[in-house]
């Protein structure tokens, strides 16, 4: 099949109906192609027909790119196909977003707000590092390979990936597999490679993001490669002047010339990049003309709910705005200013003398009725269960109270509680998660720091025990996980397995226990998981929630 861009629109390609280009580079041409097996639109990336004329390139691209594809995280783009067609030129076909890529937000808008820029940093480490948890390295980690869908981020191009064991040239021709503006001194010089490529590239990435340029700005290729193994770029804080110069020593790190002078994992260097912000000041790039970053703030403030709002950053706590009384709260309030108080002041003589009093008492008694009808309802609310309806991200449906919200990450997860928006962003971001928000939450209202978290995932195992449950569990979730060990148990009418535990986060400390059933289901395991913040999850709540589920 001749790879000619724009010929093939309106074409079938290995099943898949072109659509339209969407994307180009110098090693494939990406197209909005319709799926007619299942009636959904994907991203079809073919690659150049001369890179399948290497044997070794091509069975390794199809075996790797499947391995991608087996990879459960929710910021790693989903590949649904990886194969060769009938005239051998190689395709992968996967989830199509309608978004922009990071290379257009920094092109249209300059240098990022630091809020918005911490939120994607975090996705791509934790993307980055689940990669490389399945010793598989990206190798070519760059804004365009950087997709943003609202406010989620996805890392994609892991078609071209290289295996941790892998001898070091990729093919026969002996190309290079990267972008020479990221590129490591390691990739440069063809020496073993490790996770730590993907890190400096990271760097790159976040360097041109907050500044708008790149760390080595050269004439041509060969200047840049030199600067990459020799020359040491601008500090940060000298071209963003807002930024603290602690960001310097952070980036020098992660830009180091020799791998083992870097960070550990890509999670580290981001964590250490937004302390070394700090995150507590307002962004001053932020402004009217900026789409605010998704930030979440606690429920317990004037601006809770689903809805996007502009924040100071990642740390800001609930007690940000003036708090609201409860409705009980207010009444009791206004109980006491209309109270008996005005009854003991000497009154006026009048020829009704019995008027004042009267009416007053009248008021406290309304006033009062009030607050008791408020709590009534409230006590009413908290009292009433809804069950939540089957989605593709959570197959199921269960009860939960009728106060939580709903938050289905299309189709990836769906969590329930009176957070879920914060909780959602938590759960998002996997293992380089901010817990900023949800620590909040857990020191000023424990009780209200549960809920339902729901995902399918073929890496899961329901035999597995619980060092394997916490293996795969981290790779998920974020934070430390501990899983204590597996107890045959029920969710509903369905067999399944229960594993207790908690996650942490390191840098807070901030404990979340969990009660969590997985359940074998085809084609892919299910994981039901009930959160909280109180000594023990194995309280009412859970055991209702847990009888009541039922597996689509």
């Amino acid at each position: 099949m001749p790879l000619n861009e724009r010929s093939l629109i309106g074409q079938e390609v290995a099943g898949y109906y072109i659509e339209d280009i969407v994307g180009k580079g110098g090693m494939a041409v990406v197209y909005l192609a319709l799926d007619p097996r299942l009636s959904r639109r994907v991203a079809l990336k073919i690659l150049n027909p001369v890179l399948s004329v290497d044997d070794r390139f091509r069975q390794r691209f199809i075996l790797e790119s499947r391995t991608v594809a087996s990879i459960e995280h929710p910021n790693i783009i989903p590949i649904y196909e990886a194969n060769a067609d009938a005239d051998g030129v190689l395709y992968i076909a996967m989830r199509y977003v309608d978004g922009l890529d990071l290379r257009r937000l920094i092109y249209d808008r300059g240098p990022l707000p630091i809020g918005q820029g911490n939120q994607i940093f975090a996705q791509v480490a934790a993307a980055l590092d689940a990669a490389h948890a399945h010793d598989l390295i990206h190798r070519d980690v760059k804004p365009a390979n950087i997709l943003l869908a609202d406010n989620h981020v996805y890392l994609t191009d892991f078609g071209i990936t290289k295996h941790r064991s892998s001898i070091s040239g990729l093919t026969q021709t002996d190309q290079f597999i990267g972008t020479p503006r990221y590129m490591s001194p390691e990739q440069i010089n063809k020496e073993h490679i490790d996770g730590r490529c993907d890190q400096y590239a990271l760097a790159c990435v976040i360097y041109e993001a907050l500044s708008a340029r790149l760390p080595f700005q050269r004439e041509n290729d060969i200047a840049l490669l030199w600067a990459h193994l020799a020359e040491t770029p601008t500090p940060l804080s000298q071209l963003r002047p807002e930024l603290p110069p602690q960001i310097d020593a952070v980036m020098m790190r992660a830009l180091a010339k020799a791998p083992e002078q870097r960070y550990a994992s890509c999670t580290e260097f981001v964590t250490a990049l937004r302390d070394a912000i700090g995150g507590n000041q307002p962004d001053p790039a932020s402004g009217p003309h900026t789409s605010p970053p998704f930030v979440p703030r606690p429920s317990a403030g004037p601006h809770s709910g689903p809805h996007p709002v502009p924040h100071p950053g990642p740390t800001s706590g609930p007690h940000s705005g003036p708090q609201l009384a409860s409705p009980f709260a207010q009444a009791s309030a206004s109980a006491q200013l209309s109270g008996p108080g005005p009854l003991t002041q000497p009154s006026t003589p009048s020829r009704r003398p019995g008027r004042i009093p009267i009416v007053a008492a009248t008021l406290v008694a309304a006033v009062a009725a009030l607050a008791l009808v408020a709590m009534i309802i409230m006590n009413h609310r908290s009292e009433t269960w809804s069950r939540y309806q089957t989605s593709s991200a959570a197959p199921l449906t269960f009860e939960y109270p009728g106060d939580w919200t709903v938050r289905t990450h299309q189709d990836l997860f769906a969590v329930v509680s009176p957070h879920a928006t914060e909780f959602e962003s938590l759960f998002v971001a996997g293992p380089g998660a901010d817990w900023s928000a949800v620590s909040s939450i857990v020191a000023d209202d424990p009780d209200s720091a549960s809920g339902v978290y729901v995902q399918v995932s073929d890496t899961l195992d329901a035999s597995g025990n619980s060092e394997q449950m916490k293996a795969k569990m981290e790779a998920l979730l974020p934070g430390q996980v501990d899983v204590e060990k597996p107890v045959q148990d029920q969710a509903g009418t369905s067999p399944a397995t229960r594993f207790d535990g908690a996650l942490h986060d390191p840098a807070t400390g901030t404990r979340l226990g969990f009660v969590s059933y997985v359940i074998d289901r085809r084609p892919k395991t299910m994981l039901v998981m009930y959160f909280c913040a109180k000594a023990t999850c194995d309280d009412a709540t859970q055991t209702r929630i847990r009888q009541s589920v039922q597996v689509s």
